[in-house]
């Protein structure tokens, strides 16, 4: 008994270190606008991001959770080794794409990662192919195109209602409301990825006999999560910062601003509909749509296409990772 409670000691505390990844790895998506603007330093703006990625509990249900954690790969064949597996797969994308500052997805390298080392474990046959997994395949396409459309439609509405205005006092006003629109996107961050891990940690406990009946959240895997994510968030991944904020399309306020409130819209209805979809994505895309809205070549297409074949290759090396550490993990758990 005391062997079991180690060993699912540890795989938690890997599971909280994919969760400081993920907020390490995904600052970007919500500091990269407020630093490239200078509406705040890089210091103020993983603070400000990290406390909204913590309160993100209060605000959401667990609908994410509950479909990572029996909506991707059958619950019943989870044990030590496949939640291993799954973490080390998604943890090591996660440290490969950082490193070569590419903004990828932590929700899909988590998704291939559980793949991966399901069917390692078990089979295909192990792979729920239900409604919940074809969703979430389909939050790879539809969020950024989701969010570039919208932040493409609020640019040109934003340009419209203030073509009389002053450029210097419009883009000084949405400097100042990126204070919203930036706490609203790092609370629907904190919301929809946190909860992966929250799914992974739940699912862990179900499977060693530590939880029964419905499944559930408890509360203090939720907490320990939202203080995981925002402790990652803290530190930030600045090689990506610099992607995420420069590199794509030159952004000034205005263009912060609704890049930063269509991706809050995008992943607040993800995050009530219970879909796991990547805020890389969708700010991404969003960031896209504010560069076309001013003129096609405002883009740096080849970096673009660069980030979007990392997003392609996501789930495969995930999983081929995860199927490795698998069988690795099976030795020792």
């Amino acid at each position: 008994m005391e062997h079991a409670i180690l060993i699912m000691g540890l795989l938690i505390v890997v599971a909280l270190m994919f969760d400081f990844m993920n907020g390490f790895h995904d600052a970007a998506n919500s500091i990269a606008l407020m630093v490239s603007t200078r509406l705040l330093t890089p210091q103020a703006a993983v603070i400000w991001a990290a406390f909204f990625n913590f309160i993100a509990f209060a605000f959401f249900g667990l609908h994410v959770a509950d479909t990572i954690g029996k909506g991707i790969i059958d619950p019943n064949i989870i044990n030590n080794a496949v939640i291993f597996g799954a973490l080390c797969g998604a943890i090591a994308w996660n440290v490969i794409t950082w490193w070569f500052g590419i903004p990828s997805s932590s929700s899909h390298a988590l998704i291939g990662g559980l793949l991966g080392a399901g069917v390692a474990h078990a089979g295909t046959q192990g792979i729920i192919l239900g409604s919940k997994l074809m969703t979430a395949a389909l939050g790879i396409v539809l969020s950024p195109l989701f969010g570039m459309v919208l932040a493409l439609l609020m640019s040109v509405l934003v340009l419209w209602l203030f073509e009389k205005s002053a450029p210097y006092k419009t883009e000084n006003r949405f400097n100042k409301l990126q204070f919203i629109s930036s706490s609203l996107f790092s609370l629907g961050h904190g919301a929809n990825d946190a909860q992966k891990t929250m799914g992974i940690i739940t699912v862990l406990l179900f499977a060693n006999g530590f939880l029964e009946g419905d499944f559930g959240v408890p509360f203090w895997v939720v907490i320990s999560c939202h203080v995981a994510m925002a402790a990652g968030t803290l530190f930030g991944g600045w090689r990506i910062v610099r992607t995420m904020g420069m590199g794509i399309t030159k952004v000034r306020p205005t263009g912060a601003f609704c890049a930063q409130t269509s991706g809050s819209i995008a992943l607040f209805l993800a995050t009530s509909l219970g879909i796991p979809v990547s805020t890389t994505h969708t700010i991404t895309g969003a960031i896209v749509g504010i560069g076309v809205s001013r003129r096609a070549s405002a883009v740096r297409w080849g970096l673009a296409s660069r980030i979007v074949w990392a997003w392609v290759l996501t789930i495969p090396c995930a999983g081929l990772i995860a199927a490795i550490s698998y069988h690795f993990g099976k030795t020792f758990l």
